[in-house]
């Protein structure tokens, strides 16, 4: 069934109807060809679904009466925010979709000391939005109940800082005095055992050339724990993937 997203304050609920407008209203029109008496859902960000039946359609505005309601069940029990360091190329374009398809919650690029791509402010803006409209079009195909967010750059030591704020802060590094991704988990209380606020989580990923001594050293000052991802080295577009996975296998399987 075709799935659109719209905030709550867009929605007229008390009377039972949901109007979509914009580039949404004409892909329903034009693209999906979609006419009155058709279905589809509406997801409101906040993890709700309404099943709605089309009851007027214009290449602007399609118009819905809400069927049903009911609580998305696709995410993770527990909120994750990948810092990854920009890559090469188009590499962040498939690491925004997998890790959308993953579950992550919020992506920030991160501009670590060995990462060969700068953006100007100009070019970060871009990336970005192409970046959002990926994460996107991948939570409509895998039945994400919320699109994740893609924030603008930040600068290496901002990522530790907000991370640190996480109750799992996860550093993926395979250097000395890694401790193993499976024990970190293991030794995690599960999500729903924990306050709503409290199940968030933190990954950072580094960029091709991995990190600079003076970045781990920032890292091991916070306190934020170092894992290693098994005997293989992964490349940096399969390592958020990879840990995305063991979370859900640890907290959600």
């Amino acid at each position: 069934m075709a799935r659109f997203f719209l905030s709550r304050e867009a929605m007229d609920l008390m009377s039972g109807t949901i109007v979509i407008g914009g580039d949404d209203a004409h892909h329903i029109a034009y693209s999906l060809r979609m006419a009155v008496g058709d279905a589809l859902t509406v997801c409101d960000m906040q993890k709700n679904e309404y099943r709605c039946t089309i009851t007027d359609i214009k290449p602007d505005r399609v118009q819905l009466c809400v069927d049903s309601v009911t609580e998305n069940s696709t995410e993770l029990p527990i909120r994750v925010h990948l810092f990854q360091s920009l890559p090469k190329g188009d590499k962040m374009d498939y690491i925004v979709q997998k890790a959308v398809e993953l579950g992550v919650t919020e992506i920030t690029p991160v501009a670590g000391a060995r990462c060969i791509v700068r953006l100007d402010e100009s070019g970060a803006q871009k990336k970005v939005a192409r970046w959002q409209k990926i994460a996107a079009e991948a939570a409509k195909q895998c039945g994400r109940g919320m699109i994740p967010t893609v924030n603008p750059p930040i600068p290496f030591k901002e990522a530790v800082a907000q991370s640190v704020r996480c109750t799992l802060p996860l550093f993926c590094y395979e250097g000395d005095g890694a401790r193993s991704l499976k024990e970190i988990l293991a030794g995690c209380p599960h999500p729903s055992d924990m306050p709503e606020e409290q199940r968030t989580a933190a990954v950072l990923i580094g960029p091709e050339g991995g990190y600079d001594t003076k970045e781990v050293q920032c890292v091991q000052d916070a306190g934020i724990p170092i894992v290693n991802l098994g005997s293989r080295i992964l490349r940096c577009e399969t390592a958020s993937g990879f840990v995305l996975a063991c979370m859900t296998y640890a907290f959600e399987l």
